[in-house]
């Protein structure tokens, strides 16, 4: 989890740098392109086309389509927001995830797990600021990103138990580069061969973070290890000060270490769940 949420930053920033000169959906159909090469190289390694079988066909589309609609979310959130500023608001996503493990996962979430929920919301909620008047209505695309990105997790830890990680990530992967495909007519701008390089590097490293971070859900709880996400802020800080000059605010830092603290707790009762009942 922790490195792939490295490496999904480290993506994250290249498409934020993109999205400058290129349609958000140019970028996805392009970068997608690119994502098939590592998981050609995976594939093989797992025993080639076999690998690729789909056996849960309504699920595979439902992930799918999640995908789609969070991965576009968020983009054109990062595209009109800073870097930092985006990551800090997604990390609303882990808490709606143990929120949802509950009714969808039958997983045990007690009432200590529900206060450390309720008080990540509130680190949300300082950080969007909603009714001042540096409230933007763009806050609301990375933590519907979220969201959608909660369900998406929920779909995979249950898509694991019959469909391999490669064929999870194919499949997705194939349904996100068609969609951005599907907004050629809206417009797109001729890429320069150094922009085109970039998209390479975007492609591996997408398809090097959702392989590990499908694997992470194959052998683990969701509620256990969604709080190690939160690594990625590090990363966000790093990246938007040397890339943009950008540093987040009071409202964000202090937000999102109310959003920190209640995931680190949650991950704190779940380590006490299991050492008791072990």
């Amino acid at each position: 989890m922790i490195c792939g949420a490295a490496l999904l930053t480290l993506n994250d920033a290249t498409l934020k740098w993109l999205t400058a000169d290129y349609p958000v959906g140019q970028v996805l159909f392009m970068r997608g392109l690119f994502v098939f090469f590592p998981i050609a190289f995976l594939a093989w390694r797992a025993g080639g086309r076999r690998s690729l079988r789909l056996v849960n066909l309504r699920g595979q589309a439902l992930r799918a389509g999640l995908v789609v609609a969070s991965t576009f979310t968020f983009i054109t959130a990062l595209s009109l927001m800073p870097l930092a500023n985006a990551i800090a608001i997604s990390f609303a996503g882990p808490l709606f995830l143990t929120a949802l493990a509950r009714p969808l996962l039958g997983e045990v979430v007690g009432w200590r797990r529900w206060s450390a929920v309720l008080l990540g919301l509130a680190g949300v909620v300082v950080m969007v600021q909603p009714g001042a008047g540096a409230f933007q209505w763009i806050a609301l695309l990375p933590l519907g990103a979220a969201f959608l990105g909660a369900l998406r997790d929920i779909v995979t830890r249950r898509l694991s138990v019959t469909d391999s990680s490669i064929s999870i990530l194919f499949c997705t992967t194939l349904a996100v580069t068609l969609a951005g495909l599907a907004t050629f007519p809206l417009g797109w701008n001729s890429p320069k061969l150094g922009d085109i390089a970039l998209l390479a590097i975007a492609g591996f490293l997408l398809g090097a973070a959702h392989f590990l971070l499908i694997e992470t859900f194959r052998f683990a709880e969701a509620a256990l290890v969604a709080p190690f996400k939160y690594s990625s802020m590090i990363w966000a800080v790093l990246f938007g000060y040397l890339l943009w000059g950008e540093l987040p605010g009071v409202a964000v830092l202090t937000g999102s270490t109310l959003v920190v603290a209640s995931g680190l707790y949650i991950l704190h009762r779940e380590t006490r769940r299991k050492k008791a009942g072990a």
